[in-house]
């Protein structure tokens, strides 16, 4: 029996910090409902994605972008692969970034969004995707800071004008001959701060327990999916855990369904520099910290691991 947190952020932070934080401490994993991004939002993101995603191969592979690790615009079918693993994700996905003002000190690290111009209203609709998205995360994060006694601004700071960047994702339906043991994303933790995802509904992600079973992560249609990413995991030594998670192959008359989900990545800001809370340490002296380093750095060694940069 897994006993995921299932909360509303519609309620006071006060009263669901705790039941986050227990969650994203034995499972790295929670849902939250009442989030604020509105549904037919929602719905016009999955429009344009589908119709990004129907259009031909050699049109789509005019936005893949060499040198930038995938960080935006299109990254084809079998790009991506887990840390470690020896065959290819099925799936192929967008992605959009922050767009910052010229001359910002940041933009070295963040580079300019492209938008398909074959798709009517979909640069309007994945803005505003991306600013609600944000706005849940921060919520998250205030409830995250409270559980671990902190002011609950306490993170503000360290993801304004961070490196966020929001995922369309394609998984087809299975073809006939996909390589023995490729799954649609082999089991990997997420490198960021938290990550949101929105179509989780769909059977078939599942998350790694401290004994070692993998089980499904349940989830109402139209709730997020919330996980802790690595950069967290270092920055609390480990007490929220960034959690070893899966999509597997549907069995059935689902294999031969596309399955299309949005999570959004939150990231710290690149010069903000990822070290253990002192809290953290002095509360598990069995677990030593793991040295100070900057979220980029720490985001370009594990892009180099999954194959991206």
């Amino acid at each position: 029996m897994i006993n995921i947190a299932s909360v509303s952020l519609a309620q006071p932070l006060e009263t669901i910090a705790d039941e986050l934080g227990r969650s994203f401490g034995e499972y790295g994993f929670a849902v939250v409902r009442d989030h604020g991004i509105p549904q037919d939002l929602i719905d016009e993101a999955e429009r344009v994605s589908k119709a990004f995603f129907a259009l031909p191969d050699a049109v789509k592979r005019a936005y893949k972008i060499e040198g930038n690790g995938g960080a935006r615009g299109y990254t084809p079918f079998g790009t991506e692969k887990a840390k470690d693993a020896e065959v290819f994700d099925l799936k192929e996905f967008w992605h959009v970034g922050r767009s910052l003002p010229e001359g910002h000190p940041l933009e070295e690290f963040m580079a300019p969004n492209v938008w398909p111009a074959e798709v009517e209203g979909f640069r309007e609709t994945m803005s505003a995707l991306f600013s609600a998205f944000e706005t849940a995360g921060a919520r998250v994060l205030e409830a995250i800071a409270l559980h671990l006694g902190r002011p609950r601004d306490f993170f503000a700071d360290s993801v304004k004008d961070g490196n966020s960047v929001m995922r369309l994702l394609h998984y087809p339906p299975l073809a006939e001959g996909a390589p023995e043991g490729a799954v649609r994303a082999a089991g990997h933790e997420d490198i960021n701060t938290i990550t949101l995802l929105l179509g989780a509904e769909e059977a078939g992600l599942e998350l790694l327990t401290k004994q070692g079973e993998w089980l499904p992560i349940p989830a109402a249609e139209g709730a997020l999916v919330i996980n802790i990413g690595d950069m967290l995991d270092r920055q609390t030594n480990g007490r929220l855990r960034s959690t070893t998670h899966r999509v597997v192959n549907p069995r059935g008359e689902a294999a031969r369904r596309a399955r299309y989900s949005m999570p959004f990545f939150l990231h710290f800001r690149p010069d903000f520099l990822i070290e253990p809370l002192p809290e953290c340490i002095e509360s598990d002296a069995a677990n030593p910290p793991a040295p100070p380093i900057t979220a980029h750095d720490f985001l370009m060694q594990r892009l180099r691991e999954i194959n991206l940069a």
